[in-house]
């Protein structure tokens, strides 16, 4: 039997799935599922190594499409609107291109189609110096996060992914090992003759550098009925850090 991702189902109407970024999961999303499930069936999906998702060797875009697609597949799901975060994005950007027919319309938050060099050596060496040090508390890991960068945002982000294996023993949901092997691949450039021409939407934070007014270009190439729009006050957690506001442009693109 093929493994079938984790999901949760909020809501009716039209179909709307949510592929959440790298260290995440579905929980991440569930406040603002509860908002979109006023209009669609909203289903959060942990993505592989991710979750309660299963844990799987290879990490990589081609890999995440087809985990989607049997995930559409099992859930009669024939077309959906399709958002996603960062590595999300850039699995959502992916399936898109390649499954056109399979979605109505695109949301991609704070990524663009381009090349990100790799970038998470500290978060990595701060979740490694974690798994090695047998914590028994959340605050036990947060102060080895805190050694290795300052942001209290994201070691809050990243410590959720904290359970109890046992009564004794502190793990995180995620695959550490294998997104550590296969970092290289998260920000991998879509592939230059992927197109999809449907509407589509790019929802940029204020405060984040992920998408640089020159990516306006190479966005359009790939998206030739793409818009752009800015969310004030937040970084690259958008959907976290205004949620209101990220709410109010991604229902007003699906509905309208």
């Amino acid at each position: 039997m093929t493994d079938l991702l984790h999901s949760k189902i909020i809501g009716s109407g039209k179909p709307l799935v949510i592929l959440h970024g790298l260290f995440g999961m579905l929980d991440n999303w569930q406040g603002l599922a509860k908002e979109f499930g006023q209009f669609f069936e909203t289903h959060i999906v942990d993505q592989r190594n991710h979750g309660r998702s299963f844990h799987a060797n290879a990490h990589n875009y081609e890999l995440m499409c087809a985990d989607l697609l049997t995930y559409l597949d099992a859930n009669g799901l024939d077309k959906v609107f399709l958002l996603g975060h960062s590595m999300g994005g850039k699995t959502a950007m992916l399936f898109a291109t390649m499954y056109p027919e399979r979605v109505e319309k695109l949301v991609v938050v704070d990524i663009a189609p381009k090349y990100y060099a790799p970038h998470h050596q500290e978060i990595l060496a701060g979740l490694h110096a974690i798994e090695n040090a047998a914590i028994t508390s959340r605050k036990e890991a947060d102060i080895i996060l805190a050694k290795h960068f300052p942001q209290i945002g994201i070691r809050q982000f990243l410590l959720k992914n904290l359970y109890w294996k046992t009564k004794e023993e502190l793990c995180f949901k995620f695959n550490l090992k294998v997104l550590s092997n296969e970092i290289k691949h998260v920000g991998e450039p879509l592939i230059d003759d992927a197109i999809f021409y449907e509407p589509t939407l790019f929802v940029d934070g204020q405060n984040s550098n992920y998408i640089l007014p020159e990516d306006q270009e190479l966005i359009e190439t790939h998206f030739p009925d793409a818009q752009i729009v800015e969310v004030a006050k937040a970084g690259h957690w958008v959907h976290a850090e205004n949620p209101t506001d990220f709410f109010e442009e991604v229902s007003r693109f699906l509905i309208y």
